[in-house]
């Protein structure tokens, strides 16, 4: 009986430790960056590093008010862009994710070749889309940002939503169809409420894809359209590595992801959970 009650604890006890030990190493970097946006430049250069230290706001305040670096408007941008490219992305993949399975648009040779768009890597894009922005003045434009990720995210989106669709009966559909409902109110009443995990996870990946995205942002914005991730690799200059304020900026530039994950992280294990990541 004693036996069975010492196993009863040790097991749950040695799970907590194993996942706590997982998280610690998995997030060691976010921890990491978090430590050192509160030391001083003495603290973050000191060998062996120092763990106990007496934490400062200094990098912080560089960030948000230092003279030519406009934090804050790269941080408007990159909620900009990436909302914008999440509901462009949903605009276009659940209509046309809807006509490839149920009427077949193009015998589903759209989405092959839709879906092997995206195994080329983004960096051969990235020399003709410039030429092509600057000829249609959309270089370093929130639009033009917004574009060229909706056209990166696409696949993935769409290959999520057909899967999605695929998996509902059309009985629900053909009856709707009977009482009178159009297409356009067939996929709004009907079909967009059924498969709201999906949409939920489409979106929270477009959205951190897109949050994260630094090439197409480096390559096609110079001031007025840069985000956060290229904003923070600015304390990168000819004389120093700032790493105090790239820690700092890489701190507040995590904030909106974590919300908008931890708001739509449902929808994720949901969309897990009916298995369209088969």
């Amino acid at each position: 009986m004693r036996k069975r009650r010492a196993s009863s604890i040790i097991a749950p006890a040695l799970r907590w430790i194993v996942t706590l030990a997982i998280l610690l190493v998995f997030n060691s970097p976010i921890l990491g960056t978090i430590i050192t946006s509160f030391k001083t430049k003495a603290d973050i250069s000191s060998m062996p590093p120092k763990w106990i230290f007496h934490p400062v706001l200094e990098h912080y305040q560089n960030v948000l008010y230092a003279f030519g670096y406009d934090f804050p408007k790269f941080f408007q941008n990159s909620i900009v862009v990436s909302l914008g490219t999440s509901l462009l992305v949903l605009a276009v993949c659940l209509p046309a994710a809807y006509s490839i399975v149920r009427y077949d648009v193009g015998g589903g040779r759209p989405l092959i070749f839709v879906v092997s768009l995206r195994l080329l890597p983004v960096v051969v894009f990235t020399v003709p889309i410039f030429i092509l922005f600057q000829y249609v003045r959309l270089l370093d434009t929130r639009i033009g940002l917004i574009l060229m990720n909706s056209l990166v995210s696409l696949p993935i989106a769409l290959l999520l939503l057909v899967g999605f669709i695929q998996d509902l009966p059309r009985a629900i559909e053909e009856a709707a169809m009977i009482d009178g409902a159009s297409t356009p109110r067939l996929l709004w009443h009907i079909v967009l409420p059924l498969i709201l995990p999906g949409l939920g996870a489409a979106t929270m990946l477009t959205f951190v894809w897109t949050w994260n995205e630094y090439l197409l942002s480096l390559v096609l914005t110079l001031r007025k359209a840069t985000t956060v991730t290229v904003g923070a690799s600015l304390f990168v200059t000819a004389w120093e590595v700032q790493w105090g304020e790239i820690a700092a900026a890489i701190t507040l530039s995590v904030i909106p992801t974590l919300i908008f994950v931890m708001l739509t992280q449902r929808h994720l294990i949901r969309a897990i959970s009916f298995g369209f990541l088969k």
